[in-house]
Protein backbone atom coordinates (compact mmCIF):
# COMPACT_ATOMS: atom_id res chain seq x y z
CA UNK A 1 0.00 0.00 0.00
CA UNK A 2 1.79 3.26 -0.81
CA UNK A 3 1.79 5.88 2.13
CA UNK A 4 2.65 9.18 2.51
CA UNK A 5 5.53 10.80 2.73
CA UNK A 6 6.99 12.85 5.90
CA UNK A 7 7.40 16.43 4.92
CA UNK A 8 7.14 19.99 7.76
CA UNK A 9 4.96 22.65 7.66
CA UNK A 10 6.07 26.08 7.94
CA UNK A 11 3.37 28.65 8.88
CA UNK A 12 3.03 31.64 6.73
CA UNK A 13 1.04 35.22 7.32
CA UNK A 14 -2.07 35.45 6.18
CA UNK A 15 -2.09 38.01 3.18
CA UNK A 16 -4.59 40.76 2.67
CA UNK A 17 -7.43 39.31 0.29
CA UNK A 18 -8.24 41.47 -2.85
CA UNK A 19 -10.51 41.15 -5.58
CA UNK A 20 -9.54 42.78 -9.07
CA UNK A 21 -12.17 42.06 -12.11
CA UNK A 22 -12.12 42.71 -15.75
CA UNK A 23 -13.64 41.08 -18.91
CA UNK A 24 -10.82 38.87 -19.85
CA UNK A 25 -6.82 38.25 -19.35
CA UNK A 26 -4.83 35.15 -20.09
CA UNK A 27 -2.11 35.30 -17.95
CA UNK A 28 -1.71 35.51 -13.55
CA UNK A 29 -1.00 38.35 -12.18
CA UNK A 30 2.30 39.45 -11.32
CA UNK A 31 1.91 38.50 -7.59
CA UNK A 32 1.59 34.83 -8.50
CA UNK A 33 4.56 34.53 -10.33
CA UNK A 34 6.79 31.53 -9.49
CA UNK A 35 10.32 31.23 -9.64
CA UNK A 36 9.43 27.43 -9.82
CA UNK A 37 6.42 27.70 -11.94
CA UNK A 38 7.88 26.07 -15.27
CA UNK A 39 6.04 27.73 -18.82
CA UNK A 40 4.51 25.79 -21.09
CA UNK A 41 6.31 23.70 -23.52
CA UNK A 42 6.24 24.83 -26.85
CA UNK A 43 4.31 21.77 -29.08
CA UNK A 44 4.97 20.38 -32.11
CA UNK A 45 2.62 19.41 -34.79
CA UNK A 46 2.55 15.48 -35.73
CA UNK A 47 -0.38 14.27 -37.74
CA UNK A 48 -1.66 10.76 -37.01
CA UNK A 49 -4.24 10.18 -39.20
CA UNK A 50 -4.55 6.20 -37.86
CA UNK A 51 -5.52 6.95 -34.76
CA UNK A 52 -9.45 7.24 -34.50
CA UNK A 53 -11.46 9.55 -32.15
CA UNK A 54 -14.62 7.68 -31.01
CA UNK A 55 -17.13 9.55 -33.86
CA UNK A 56 -15.11 8.30 -36.32
CA UNK A 57 -12.96 11.52 -37.12
CA UNK A 58 -9.35 11.23 -37.37
CA UNK A 59 -7.31 13.86 -35.26
CA UNK A 60 -6.92 15.86 -38.65
CA UNK A 61 -10.40 15.69 -39.57
CA UNK A 62 -11.83 15.30 -36.28
CA UNK A 63 -15.66 16.43 -35.11
CA UNK A 64 -16.82 16.88 -31.37
CA UNK A 65 -14.41 15.06 -29.57
CA UNK A 66 -15.57 12.28 -27.06
CA UNK A 67 -14.63 9.90 -23.61
CA UNK A 68 -11.34 7.96 -25.14
CA UNK A 69 -9.88 11.48 -27.08
CA UNK A 70 -9.02 12.80 -23.94
CA UNK A 71 -5.33 11.50 -22.80
CA UNK A 72 -4.21 9.02 -25.69
CA UNK A 73 -0.28 8.56 -25.79
CA UNK A 74 1.32 7.78 -29.25
CA UNK A 75 4.36 6.46 -27.90
CA UNK A 76 5.48 5.82 -24.40
CA UNK A 77 8.28 4.44 -22.09
CA UNK A 78 6.12 2.75 -18.74
CA UNK A 79 7.27 1.19 -15.84
CA UNK A 80 4.79 -0.79 -13.52
CA UNK A 81 4.90 -1.56 -10.11
CA UNK A 82 1.41 -3.65 -8.83
CA UNK A 83 -0.08 -2.16 -5.57
CA UNK A 84 -3.50 -3.28 -3.34
CA UNK A 85 -6.18 -3.05 -6.07
CA UNK A 86 -4.50 -1.96 -9.14
CA UNK A 87 -0.87 -0.79 -10.47
CA UNK A 88 1.31 2.26 -10.38
CA UNK A 89 2.25 3.61 -13.59
CA UNK A 90 5.31 5.66 -14.20
CA UNK A 91 5.84 6.23 -17.52
CA UNK A 92 7.73 8.90 -19.82
CA UNK A 93 5.54 9.85 -23.11
CA UNK A 94 4.84 11.54 -25.60
CA UNK A 95 1.48 12.77 -25.04
CA UNK A 96 -1.12 14.16 -27.21
CA UNK A 97 -2.94 17.33 -25.86
CA UNK A 98 -6.49 17.73 -26.23
CA UNK A 99 -5.47 20.34 -29.24
CA UNK A 100 -4.54 17.16 -31.32
CA UNK A 101 -2.31 16.46 -33.38
CA UNK A 102 0.06 18.48 -30.79
CA UNK A 103 2.15 16.51 -28.97
CA UNK A 104 4.17 17.23 -25.80
CA UNK A 105 7.24 15.49 -25.67
CA UNK A 106 8.73 14.06 -22.53
CA UNK A 107 6.30 14.14 -19.83
CA UNK A 108 6.99 12.17 -16.70
CA UNK A 109 3.77 11.24 -14.98
CA UNK A 110 2.59 8.96 -12.30
CA UNK A 111 -0.83 7.06 -12.44
CA UNK A 112 -2.47 4.77 -10.10
CA UNK A 113 -4.77 2.85 -11.72
CA UNK A 114 -7.44 0.03 -11.12
CA UNK A 115 -7.10 -3.83 -12.32
CA UNK A 116 -9.77 -3.78 -14.48
CA UNK A 117 -7.72 -0.79 -16.59
CA UNK A 118 -4.51 -1.81 -16.02
CA UNK A 119 -3.01 -3.26 -19.38
CA UNK A 120 -1.20 -6.92 -19.98
CA UNK A 121 -0.84 -8.91 -16.74
CA UNK A 122 -1.93 -6.22 -14.33
CA UNK A 123 -5.40 -6.49 -15.47
CA UNK A 124 -7.78 -6.60 -18.42
CA UNK A 125 -7.10 -7.02 -22.05
CA UNK A 126 -6.87 -3.42 -22.97
CA UNK A 127 -3.73 -3.22 -24.59
CA UNK A 128 -5.06 -3.19 -28.65
CA UNK A 129 -2.89 -0.74 -30.80
CA UNK A 130 -0.74 0.11 -28.18
CA UNK A 131 0.99 -3.42 -27.85
CA UNK A 132 -0.03 -4.42 -24.13
CA UNK A 133 0.58 -0.71 -22.75
CA UNK A 134 -2.21 1.53 -20.91
CA UNK A 135 -4.81 2.01 -23.50
CA UNK A 136 -4.39 5.90 -22.39
CA UNK A 137 -8.58 6.29 -21.43
CA UNK A 138 -8.52 8.48 -18.42
CA UNK A 139 -11.85 10.25 -19.11
CA UNK A 140 -15.28 8.94 -17.90
CA UNK A 141 -14.10 6.28 -15.58
CA UNK A 142 -14.39 8.74 -12.51
CA UNK A 143 -17.58 8.19 -10.37
CA UNK A 144 -19.23 10.67 -8.11
CA UNK A 145 -22.31 11.84 -6.43
CA UNK A 146 -24.01 15.29 -5.43
CA UNK A 147 -25.55 16.20 -2.69
CA UNK A 148 -27.36 20.09 -2.07
CA UNK A 149 -27.72 20.97 1.70
CA UNK A 150 -29.85 23.75 0.84
CA UNK A 151 -32.03 21.72 -1.16
CA UNK A 152 -32.43 19.13 1.79
CA UNK A 153 -32.61 21.50 4.60
CA UNK A 154 -34.17 19.12 7.55
CA UNK A 155 -31.11 17.29 6.39
CA UNK A 156 -29.17 19.67 7.11
CA UNK A 157 -30.82 20.44 10.47
CA UNK A 158 -30.03 16.48 11.47
CA UNK A 159 -26.48 16.73 10.15
CA UNK A 160 -25.52 19.92 11.75
CA UNK A 161 -27.21 18.50 15.29
CA UNK A 162 -25.47 14.44 14.55
CA UNK A 163 -22.55 13.55 12.68
CA UNK A 164 -20.85 17.67 12.71
CA UNK A 165 -22.00 18.57 15.81
CA UNK A 166 -18.50 19.06 17.36
CA UNK A 167 -17.26 20.10 13.90
CA UNK A 168 -19.13 23.73 13.58
CA UNK A 169 -16.84 24.12 16.91
CA UNK A 170 -13.92 23.21 15.10
CA UNK A 171 -13.72 25.29 12.12
CA UNK A 172 -15.54 28.33 13.29
CA UNK A 173 -18.50 28.10 11.20
CA UNK A 174 -21.95 28.00 12.41
CA UNK A 175 -24.52 27.34 9.29
CA UNK A 176 -27.55 27.15 10.99
CA UNK A 177 -29.41 30.76 10.86
CA UNK A 178 -30.45 31.60 7.06
CA UNK A 179 -32.31 34.39 4.80
CA UNK A 180 -32.84 32.67 2.26
CA UNK A 181 -33.98 35.85 -0.95
CA UNK A 182 -35.23 35.56 -4.47
CA UNK A 183 -34.80 38.44 -6.50
CA UNK A 184 -37.12 39.06 -9.48
CA UNK A 185 -38.41 41.24 -12.02
CA UNK A 186 -41.77 42.36 -12.32
CA UNK A 187 -42.68 39.54 -14.26
CA UNK A 188 -41.31 37.17 -11.90
CA UNK A 189 -38.13 36.13 -13.30
CA UNK A 190 -35.28 35.90 -11.28
CA UNK A 191 -32.69 38.46 -11.56
CA UNK A 192 -28.95 37.67 -11.76
CA UNK A 193 -25.77 39.02 -10.52
CA UNK A 194 -28.06 41.79 -7.79
CA UNK A 195 -26.25 42.94 -5.09
CA UNK A 196 -28.08 41.58 -1.57
CA UNK A 197 -27.11 42.63 1.86
CA UNK A 198 -28.10 41.31 4.93
CA UNK A 199 -28.21 44.18 7.45
CA UNK A 200 -28.23 43.90 10.98
CA UNK A 201 -29.68 47.72 12.32
CA UNK A 202 -27.11 49.36 10.02
CA UNK A 203 -24.52 46.93 10.30
CA UNK A 204 -24.22 44.36 7.44
CA UNK A 205 -24.49 41.37 8.66
CA UNK A 206 -24.05 39.53 5.63
CA UNK A 207 -23.27 40.58 1.69
CA UNK A 208 -23.80 38.35 -1.46
CA UNK A 209 -25.03 38.54 -5.00
CA UNK A 210 -28.08 36.48 -6.54
CA UNK A 211 -26.87 33.40 -8.96
CA UNK A 212 -28.22 32.81 -12.33
CA UNK A 213 -32.15 31.74 -11.01
CA UNK A 214 -32.30 35.16 -9.11
CA UNK A 215 -31.46 33.46 -5.19
CA UNK A 216 -29.05 34.60 -2.69
CA UNK A 217 -28.27 33.06 0.58
CA UNK A 218 -27.67 35.43 3.73
CA UNK A 219 -26.29 33.97 7.35
CA UNK A 220 -26.83 35.69 10.29
CA UNK A 221 -23.67 35.03 12.64
CA UNK A 222 -22.00 32.39 10.59
CA UNK A 223 -18.99 32.78 12.40
CA UNK A 224 -20.48 32.55 15.90
CA UNK A 225 -21.75 30.20 17.99
CA UNK A 226 -24.87 31.60 18.71
CA UNK A 227 -27.86 30.96 20.61
CA UNK A 228 -30.78 30.41 17.98
CA UNK A 229 -33.77 31.89 20.21
CA UNK A 230 -32.08 34.60 20.84
CA UNK A 231 -32.26 35.65 17.24
CA UNK A 232 -34.85 37.84 16.58
CA UNK A 233 -35.90 38.66 12.99
CA UNK A 234 -37.07 41.72 13.56
CA UNK A 235 -33.48 43.35 13.74
CA UNK A 236 -33.03 42.16 10.29
CA UNK A 237 -33.89 44.32 7.11
CA UNK A 238 -32.85 43.49 3.38
CA UNK A 239 -31.50 45.89 0.90
CA UNK A 240 -31.23 44.73 -2.91
CA UNK A 241 -29.86 46.62 -5.47
CA UNK A 242 -28.89 49.47 -3.02
CA UNK A 243 -32.14 49.80 -1.90
CA UNK A 244 -33.95 48.57 1.76
CA UNK A 245 -37.07 46.38 1.76
CA UNK A 246 -39.68 47.22 3.58
CA UNK A 247 -40.75 43.65 4.21
CA UNK A 248 -39.78 42.17 7.62
CA UNK A 249 -36.93 39.35 6.73
CA UNK A 250 -38.03 35.53 7.18
CA UNK A 251 -35.37 33.56 8.46
CA UNK A 252 -35.03 29.90 8.32
CA UNK A 253 -33.74 28.18 11.22
CA UNK A 254 -33.13 24.58 12.63
CA UNK A 255 -35.52 22.20 12.76
CA UNK A 256 -37.61 24.83 11.16
CA UNK A 257 -39.40 25.77 7.75
CA UNK A 258 -37.32 26.71 4.92
CA UNK A 259 -38.68 30.31 3.75
CA UNK A 260 -37.67 32.47 0.90
CA UNK A 261 -37.75 36.28 0.79
CA UNK A 262 -39.16 36.97 -2.77
CA UNK A 263 -38.14 40.70 -3.26
CA UNK A 264 -39.11 42.64 -6.90
CA UNK A 265 -36.25 44.91 -8.13
CA UNK A 266 -35.90 47.10 -11.30
CA UNK A 267 -32.35 45.59 -11.17
CA UNK A 268 -30.95 44.72 -14.91
CA UNK A 269 -30.25 41.41 -15.76
CA UNK A 270 -26.76 40.62 -15.75
CA UNK A 271 -24.73 40.13 -18.97
CA UNK A 272 -24.64 36.48 -20.28
CA UNK A 273 -21.10 35.64 -19.21
CA UNK A 274 -19.40 33.38 -16.59
CA UNK A 275 -16.10 32.26 -14.97
CA UNK A 276 -15.57 28.76 -13.86
CA UNK A 277 -12.23 27.93 -12.13
CA UNK A 278 -11.07 24.90 -11.13
CA UNK A 279 -8.56 24.90 -7.62
CA UNK A 280 -6.68 21.23 -7.25
CA UNK A 281 -5.09 20.12 -5.07
CA UNK A 282 -1.66 18.56 -6.25
CA UNK A 283 0.64 16.67 -3.32
CA UNK A 284 1.68 13.68 -3.31
CA UNK A 285 -1.68 11.71 -2.37
CA UNK A 286 -3.68 12.82 -4.97
CA UNK A 287 -1.67 10.94 -7.34
CA UNK A 288 -4.24 7.77 -7.17
CA UNK A 289 -6.81 10.13 -9.27
CA UNK A 290 -4.96 13.15 -10.49
CA UNK A 291 -4.59 12.35 -14.53
CA UNK A 292 -7.98 11.23 -14.12
CA UNK A 293 -9.20 14.41 -12.98
CA UNK A 294 -7.04 15.99 -15.77
CA UNK A 295 -8.65 14.20 -18.67
CA UNK A 296 -12.28 14.81 -17.04
CA UNK A 297 -11.06 18.66 -16.24
CA UNK A 298 -10.07 18.95 -20.08
CA UNK A 299 -13.18 17.35 -21.27
CA UNK A 300 -15.68 19.69 -18.78
CA UNK A 301 -13.94 22.80 -19.90
CA UNK A 302 -14.42 21.74 -23.64
CA UNK A 303 -17.53 20.56 -23.65
CA UNK A 304 -18.56 23.62 -21.35
CA UNK A 305 -17.12 25.98 -23.53
CA UNK A 306 -18.92 24.66 -26.71
CA UNK A 307 -22.40 23.46 -24.87
CA UNK A 308 -23.05 26.65 -23.32
CA UNK A 309 -24.97 29.81 -24.41
CA UNK A 310 -22.52 31.57 -22.13
CA UNK A 311 -19.35 33.51 -22.86
CA UNK A 312 -17.54 31.43 -20.85
CA UNK A 313 -13.92 31.83 -19.15
CA UNK A 314 -11.94 29.58 -17.25
CA UNK A 315 -9.22 29.17 -14.91
CA UNK A 316 -6.97 27.22 -12.84
CA UNK A 317 -5.11 27.04 -9.58
CA UNK A 318 -2.91 23.57 -8.67
CA UNK A 319 -1.55 24.41 -5.03
CA UNK A 320 0.43 22.16 -2.37
CA UNK A 321 2.10 23.12 1.23
CA UNK A 322 4.60 24.97 2.59
CA UNK A 323 7.90 23.68 1.65
CA UNK A 324 6.97 22.12 -1.52
CA UNK A 325 8.31 23.14 -4.77
CA UNK A 326 5.91 25.46 -5.00
CA UNK A 327 2.81 27.03 -3.05
CA UNK A 328 -0.15 27.91 -5.81
CA UNK A 329 0.44 28.17 -9.50
CA UNK A 330 -2.12 29.21 -11.99
CA UNK A 331 -3.73 30.66 -15.35
CA UNK A 332 -5.75 33.30 -15.13
CA UNK A 333 -9.19 33.35 -16.56
CA UNK A 334 -9.47 32.73 -20.55
CA UNK A 335 -11.79 32.07 -23.40
CA UNK A 336 -8.69 30.37 -24.76
CA UNK A 337 -10.13 26.72 -23.96
CA UNK A 338 -6.46 25.39 -25.79
CA UNK A 339 -4.38 27.72 -22.71
CA UNK A 340 -6.25 26.36 -19.81
CA UNK A 341 -6.44 22.83 -21.04
CA UNK A 342 -2.17 22.74 -21.83
CA UNK A 343 -1.72 24.73 -18.47
CA UNK A 344 -3.57 21.47 -16.89
CA UNK A 345 -2.12 19.10 -18.81
CA UNK A 346 1.01 19.82 -17.47
CA UNK A 347 1.04 19.13 -13.86
CA UNK A 348 1.41 16.37 -11.70
CA UNK A 349 1.30 15.48 -7.92
CA UNK A 350 3.59 15.24 -5.58
CA UNK A 351 4.85 16.41 -2.50
CA UNK A 352 2.63 17.09 0.55
CA UNK A 353 3.17 14.21 3.39
CA UNK A 354 1.61 15.20 6.74
CA UNK A 355 -2.65 15.12 5.84
CA UNK A 356 -3.46 18.64 5.78
CA UNK A 357 -2.79 20.90 2.79
CA UNK A 358 -2.31 24.88 2.18
CA UNK A 359 -6.70 25.24 1.50
CA UNK A 360 -6.38 28.66 2.44
CA UNK A 361 -3.76 29.63 0.15
CA UNK A 362 -5.37 27.96 -2.68
CA UNK A 363 -8.30 29.97 -1.74
CA UNK A 364 -6.85 33.49 -1.35
CA UNK A 365 -4.79 33.02 -4.71
CA UNK A 366 -7.83 32.66 -6.25
CA UNK A 367 -9.32 36.17 -5.08
CA UNK A 368 -6.01 37.90 -5.20
CA UNK A 369 -4.42 36.79 -8.50
CA UNK A 370 -7.88 35.86 -10.63
CA UNK A 371 -9.85 38.73 -12.83
CA UNK A 372 -13.28 37.77 -12.05
CA UNK A 373 -15.71 39.09 -14.51
CA UNK A 374 -17.90 41.36 -11.95
CA UNK A 375 -20.89 41.52 -14.63
CA UNK A 376 -20.90 38.00 -14.95
CA UNK A 377 -24.38 36.32 -14.49
CA UNK A 378 -22.45 33.37 -12.80
CA UNK A 379 -18.90 32.97 -10.78
CA UNK A 380 -17.92 28.92 -9.82
CA UNK A 381 -14.74 27.76 -7.99
CA UNK A 382 -15.08 23.87 -8.16
CA UNK A 383 -12.48 22.66 -4.98
CA UNK A 384 -10.56 19.78 -5.74
CA UNK A 385 -8.92 18.17 -3.41
CA UNK A 386 -8.01 15.02 -0.48
CA UNK A 387 -7.44 16.52 2.60
CA UNK A 388 -8.23 19.46 4.54
CA UNK A 389 -6.76 22.88 5.60
CA UNK A 390 -4.56 22.86 8.51
CA UNK A 391 -6.60 23.39 11.69
CA UNK A 392 -4.71 26.71 13.18
CA UNK A 393 -6.40 29.83 14.33
CA UNK A 394 -4.28 31.99 12.10
CA UNK A 395 -5.44 29.69 9.13
CA UNK A 396 -9.19 29.29 10.27
CA UNK A 397 -9.34 33.30 10.60
CA UNK A 398 -8.22 33.21 6.36
CA UNK A 399 -10.78 30.37 5.54
CA UNK A 400 -13.65 32.67 6.73
CA UNK A 401 -12.05 35.83 5.53
CA UNK A 402 -11.78 33.81 1.80
CA UNK A 403 -15.43 32.47 2.15
CA UNK A 404 -16.95 35.95 2.86
CA UNK A 405 -15.16 37.21 -0.39
CA UNK A 406 -16.35 34.53 -2.28
CA UNK A 407 -20.09 34.97 -1.26
CA UNK A 408 -19.69 38.69 -1.25
CA UNK A 409 -18.63 38.67 -4.68
CA UNK A 410 -21.12 35.63 -5.80
CA UNK A 411 -18.83 32.85 -5.90
CA UNK A 412 -20.15 29.40 -5.51
CA UNK A 413 -17.74 26.85 -4.35
CA UNK A 414 -18.17 23.31 -5.43
CA UNK A 415 -16.23 21.29 -3.27
CA UNK A 416 -14.72 17.98 -5.27
CA UNK A 417 -13.91 15.54 -2.55
CA UNK A 418 -11.75 12.40 -3.56
CA UNK A 419 -10.45 9.50 -1.37
CA UNK A 420 -8.45 10.50 1.50
CA UNK A 421 -11.08 13.01 2.91
CA UNK A 422 -12.11 12.42 6.61
CA UNK A 423 -15.14 13.99 8.16
CA UNK A 424 -13.33 16.82 9.60
CA UNK A 425 -12.56 17.61 5.49
CA UNK A 426 -15.83 17.17 4.25
CA UNK A 427 -17.66 19.32 7.33
CA UNK A 428 -15.15 21.58 6.18
CA UNK A 429 -15.75 21.60 2.55
CA UNK A 430 -19.80 21.40 2.93
CA UNK A 431 -19.67 24.69 4.55
CA UNK A 432 -18.03 26.35 2.48
CA UNK A 433 -20.74 25.38 -0.22
CA UNK A 434 -23.93 26.11 1.71
CA UNK A 435 -22.29 29.42 2.49
CA UNK A 436 -21.88 30.27 -1.00
CA UNK A 437 -24.81 28.71 -2.32
CA UNK A 438 -22.93 25.82 -3.84
CA UNK A 439 -23.21 22.23 -3.30
CA UNK A 440 -21.31 18.86 -3.02
CA UNK A 441 -19.61 16.67 -4.92
CA UNK A 442 -18.21 13.63 -3.83
CA UNK A 443 -16.30 10.82 -5.28
CA UNK A 444 -17.40 7.48 -5.22
CA UNK A 445 -15.75 4.06 -5.09
CA UNK A 446 -17.91 2.76 -7.84
CA UNK A 447 -14.99 3.24 -11.21
CA UNK A 448 -12.70 1.19 -8.79
CA UNK A 449 -9.95 4.29 -9.13
CA UNK A 450 -8.07 5.34 -6.66
CA UNK A 451 -7.91 4.66 -2.71
CA UNK A 452 -11.49 3.74 -0.66
CA UNK A 453 -13.94 6.94 -0.73
CA UNK A 454 -15.73 7.64 2.72
CA UNK A 455 -19.06 7.04 2.59
CA UNK A 456 -20.64 11.12 2.74
CA UNK A 457 -23.11 11.82 5.28
CA UNK A 458 -26.03 12.47 2.62
CA UNK A 459 -28.96 10.99 1.54
CA UNK A 460 -29.98 8.91 -1.47
CA UNK A 461 -28.03 10.37 -4.06
CA UNK A 462 -26.96 9.40 -7.94
CA UNK A 463 -24.22 7.89 -9.22
CA UNK A 464 -23.02 10.05 -12.32
CA UNK A 465 -19.42 9.93 -14.15
CA UNK A 466 -17.65 12.91 -12.56
CA UNK A 467 -16.99 14.61 -15.65
CA UNK A 468 -20.50 14.71 -16.97
CA UNK A 469 -21.88 16.15 -13.51
CA UNK A 470 -19.30 18.48 -12.93
CA UNK A 471 -20.66 19.38 -16.96
CA UNK A 472 -24.27 19.38 -15.57
CA UNK A 473 -23.11 21.45 -12.77
CA UNK A 474 -22.04 24.42 -15.13
CA UNK A 475 -24.79 24.44 -16.88
CA UNK A 476 -27.22 24.72 -13.98
CA UNK A 477 -25.26 27.52 -12.66
CA UNK A 478 -24.61 29.67 -15.76
CA UNK A 479 -27.02 29.23 -17.91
Amino acid sequence: MLTRKSKFFLMAGIAALCISCSDDSNSLKASDTDKNDDKVADKTVIPNPNIETADGATFETKGKRAYNDYGTFEEATVAYDSYDGGVKMVRTVDVYTTDAPSVVSGSIAEEYIPSDYAPGEYGGDIGGEYGGEFNGKTYGLLTASEWNDLDNWSDWTDILNGEFSNKTAYWKFYPSTLAAVKVVDENGNGLANVSVELLNGDDVEFATKTDNTGLAYCWVKLFEDAIQETVNAEDFSLKVNGKVSEAPVELSLLSGEFKINTITSDAKQADAKADVAFIVDATGSMGDEIRFLQSDLSYIIDHASSETNIALRTAVVFYRDEGDQYLTRGKDFSTDVANTQAFIGEQSANGGGDYPEAVHSALEATLQNFSWNESARARIAFLILDAPAHHQDSIIESLQKSITFYAKNGIKIIPVAASGVDKDTESMLRFFDIATGGTYVFLTDDSGIGYSHIEASVGDSDVEKLADLMLRLIKKYVE
